[in-house]
């Protein structure tokens, strides 16, 4: 039998892959079954005007069989997400999203698995929500109106609770069930340590595969070894509709994947029922959303030069822009004003190829529907919002990470991050430890300087309901804030009137974004700089650097010196000692050559020739570390008591004897070669 499977394709139905394809390919199949793995409601202006409503139309006409729920399911709110639900005409899972009645943790919200008969068999999936939906929505979704949680996602800050979860219903299911497959969205980002899939399998027995969602990996299969030694193939498609996976199982029970692309799928006819569904929901979108407003010649981008998200976890041009455009929008179309304004990277959703913008390109980078507020909060808060952005930044990537407008700051990557938060990863307190967020500065739109943050001082800020005021992320050092004004203006809105407000370089009636162009240019020293993907060096990486125990790159020899490098385990710079020609005598310096030895020149044999056989053992080694000097002091002292002394002291005996008179010349000189050979030996 095969099982069809998506994952994070979050509302991108106009691409290569789409729904209508996949379902013309399910109906060349038989024995056949279809599932998500979540994130599938929300991600760009096709979920966004109608909160998925038509994407689940999408879904049923394409014959999805079943579903879990991903942390983006829950950004319409707890009301969105259970509409959705109940449009499905299919059924979702999730066995550790439960209800909590007066404290107490209740009976789950939705059946624990599902299990289907295909061909004589029975599979069971069991599905599994990331505990990290409460942080990456908004934890005011879970709550009722006087902030006490009505509904939770087991997860413990050990993640034994929801390995305990699973493992519950993977027993339960393995009663009814041939086979128990997890519908998992939990990833292997390690920002997600210890609710990722791999380690959910790891402290878990009785899965025999493992379908994955939110990390946005393409992973074909990987095997990884549960808590009874067994190998469980886990695999995932991507993100964005990029791949469908495929299961099989075969008349033996062996099971394998693979993903398939929208090339694979060249020869399929696409289901007419479900294309004429996407088609006219694309064209209405389009056509409402598809007024010009503005052009450029940049690319503005969420991902760095080898295509990872940079915008989760450092700073872009089109993170920039988008911080920009919320700062502008407050002091200039609205009025109120700001200090700064902040844009936390998880909503800004994709980036955007140079040529032309419309409101639909604005809808697709901030497609969450939220709004603009102005809350005045203290310096302290400020500087805790910005650490506990940046907490994850050496480790994985985080949607908390913070772009910023009017303001700059530093990250030291060598500096741990100690932030406090619980289960749900909400901030509870700042770092027990040193902050790794430094150097912060405020622009000062009299000056025209960027100054120091004062943690005592009070600033107005400008952002999203979504952070400011509903905790979203995370971010509850801003529960208690005085609200300026809300209800603003929506986000995508803000982008667009930013936009139009660049200058009109070329005389066609469109605003050309670039840094020259912007309104924000005749600000006085203020940061811009949109033509560098990397942003204007608004926030900076640091490093204070943790060496590790080094590499010999190059050996020392008897005449010539080596290399030891050293490499930071944090950043991955690297830097170079000189280690000494083992006959050098010198102790150290740099790898240009400037060392310096004091060391008296090594000491000859009786040729005249220095030593250097060119062998070395340990000992030697370590002989030669002092040896030169050694032996040079030996010569200097042996020098003296057998050069010195001896011409003035020793004298022959007065007897007129000349033989005795040589006997003793003959015993001077072999006592001076023995003591030549005795310094030889030593060095």
């Amino acid at each position: 039998m095969t099982i069809l499977y998506t994952n994070d394709i979050h509302t991108y139905i106009d691409g290569d892959l789409t729904y209508s394809l996949v379902a013309g390919y399910r109906d060349t199949l038989e024995n056949v079954l279809l599932v998500d793995a979540g994130d599938h409601l929300q991600g760009t202006a096709y979920g966004g005007m109608d909160n998925g409503e038509t994407i689940i139309e999408i879904m049923n006409a394409a014959g999805y069989d079943l579903a879990t729920l991903g942390n983006h399911e829950f950004d319409y709110g707890m009301e969105g997400a259970l509409n959705a639900i109940e449009w499905a005409d299919f059924p979702y899972v999730s066995c550790n999203f439960y209800h909590v009645e007066d404290g107490e943790v209740g009976e789950t919200v939705l059946d624990s698995y599902e299990v289907f008969e295909v061909n004589g068999v029975r599979i069971a999936f069991v599905g599994i929500t990331t505990p990290e939906s409460i942080s990456k929505s908004t934890p005011k979704y879970f709550q009722d109106d006087d902030g006490n949680y009505i509904y939770g996602i087991a997860g413990g800050t050990d993640g034994s609770d929801l390995y305990a979860y699973v493992q519950a219903a993977i027993d339960a299911a393995s009663e009814e069930a041939d086979y128990v497959i997890a519908l998992g969205h939990l990833g292997v980002d390690p920002s997600s340590v210890p609710w990722t899939s791999e380690e959910v399998i790891a402290n878990t027995t009785g899965l025999d595969a493992f379908i994955d969602g939110h990390s946005h990996t393409t992973m074909e299969s990987e095997y990884v070894t549960d808590l009874d030694g067994n190998e469980v193939l886990l695999t995932q498609t991507g993100c964005y509709f990029s791949a469908l996976g495929e299961m099989t199982i075969s008349a033996d029970g062996v099971i394998s994947t693979q993903l398939l692309t929208a090339e694979d799928l060249a020869d399929v006819t696409p289901n007419a029922e479900v294309q004429a569904i996407e088609e006219d929901w694309i064209n209405e979108v389009d056509e409402l959303l598809g007024e010009k407003i503005a052009e450029t010649d940049i690319e503005f981008t969420v991902n760095d030069a080898d295509g990872n998200r940079l915008v989760r976890k450092g700073e872009t041009n089109l993170g920039d822009f988008n911080a920009d455009a919320y700062y502008w929008y407050i002091n200039e179309a609205d009025g109120v004003g700001c200090d700064i304004a902040i844009m936390n990277g998880g909503g800004i959703r994709d980036s955007v190829a140079a040529g032309d913008w419309t409101y639909l390109t604005c809808k697709t980078v901030n497609p969450f529907g939220n709004v603009l507020c102005v809350v005045e909060v203290s310096g302290q808060a400020i500087l805790d919002a910005l650490e506990f952005g940046a907490r994850y930044i050496t480790v994985g990537e985080a949607g908390g990470f913070l772009h910023v407008a009017g303001l700059s700051y530093e990250i030291d990557l060598a500096v741990e991050s100690t932030v406090q938060e619980d289960e749900n990863e909400t901030w509870i307190g700042g770092p027990t430890g040193e902050y790794r967020v430094k150097n912060v500065k405020v622009y000062n739109k009299e000056t025209g300087e960027y100054e120091d943050l004062d943690v005592n001082a009070t600033y107005s800020v400008a952002g999203t309901n979504y952070t400011l005021r509903n905790c979203g992320g995370g971010f509850d050092m801003f529960s208690d804030v005085e609200l300026i004004r809300d209800y603003i203006v929506e986000d995508y809105m803000a982008l667009a009137a930013y936009a139009q407000a660049f200058t009109d370089s070329d005389g066609n009636g469109y605003g050309n974004i670039s840094t020259v162009n912007s309104p924000l240019y005749s600000y006085t020293g203020y940061l811009l700089n949109y033509e560098s993907i990397t942003g204007s060096g608004r926030i900076t990486n640091i490093c204070s650097h943790v060496w590790d125990e080094g590499t010999v790159t190059t050996e020392a020899t008897d005449i010539e010196d080596g290399v030891m490098t050293y490499t930071c385990t944090v950043c991955g710079e690297t830097k170079t000692e000189v280690i000494p020609a083992t006959g050098s005598g010198e102790t150290g310096g740099d790898a240009d050559g400037s060392g310096s030895s004091d060391a008296e020149p090594e000491a000859e044999d009786e040729t005249g020739t220095a030593d250097s056989s060119g062998t070395e053992s340990e000992t030697d080694s370590e002989t030669d570390a002092t040896g030169s000097e050694t032996a040079s002091e030996t010569s200097s002292e042996s020098g003296s008591e057998t050069g010195t002394e001896d011409s003035t002291s020793v004298t022959s005996p007065q007897t007129g004897d000349n033989t005795e008179l040589w006997l003793w010349m003959a015993l001077a000189f072999a006592g001076g070669l023995g003591i030549v050979y005795a310094v030889k030996i030593r060095r």
